[in-house]
């Protein structure tokens, strides 16, 4: 219990941080980004002590964060911190895509395959679907920033690309059920 709060904690509170400050200094990415920055450093920093590790999906939003933020401040052109979910959305799509040419399985295998119990065929039909999700993604945060105003993509980046993804995950379960292992065909997969 104790570490799904911190994991909730961890994953949502730099983003809440940042929605925060964006709308309490009168809507001003200059100001909301510094703090988001530090938020999902800490955050990053608070997975490693908990896990004594840290997934390359924080990581990677860390990293692309910070950059991108930075990019942001630096030349006072908030295109970069637009473009960023974009570019993470296009890379966890390609590391899908061209996951299955340097692996025998599908990289959300890799990913979850301790926790969620599926044969081959389930993991190449959820992992094509998350693939071309990850793209639409990318397409709609374009259309969204590029045709919008500053604070309806704010809104949209904190309350529409989340709903979305829980969706589209709870849309997955009727994939996950109809090829799912049970316990003995799991132990014979995994030997």
């Amino acid at each position: 219990m104790k570490r799904s709060i911190i994991k909730f904690l961890t994953d949502f509170g730099p983003l809440l941080i940042f929605f925060i400050i964006y709308y309490n200094s009168g809507k001003n990415l200059r100001v909301a980004i510094p703090p988001l920055i530090i938020a999902t450093i800490l955050a990053v920093i608070i997975v490693w002590f908990v896990e004594k590790k840290i997934p390359y999906v924080p990581l990677l939003g860390g990293i692309l964060i910070s950059f991108f933020g930075g990019l942001t401040i630096y030349f006072d052109n908030p295109i970069f911190i637009y473009m960023k979910p974009t570019i993470i959305n296009i890379l966890f799509g390609i590391a899908l895509f061209f996951g299955k040419f340097f692996s025998n399985e599908p990289v959300l295998k890799k990913i979850l395959g301790k926790s969620i119990k599926l044969n081959d065929q389930g993991w190449k039909v959820l992992n094509v679907r998350w693939m071309y999700f990850f793209f639409c993604l990318a397409i709609i945060n374009e259309l969204v920033w590029r045709t919008q105003s500053e604070e309806f993509w704010v809104n949209f980046k904190v309350w529409g690309l989340l709903p979305i993804t829980f969706v589209f995950a709870v849309f997955q379960v009727n994939i996950i059920n109809k090829y799912k292992l049970d316990e003995q065909e799991f132990k014979i997969n995994n030997k």
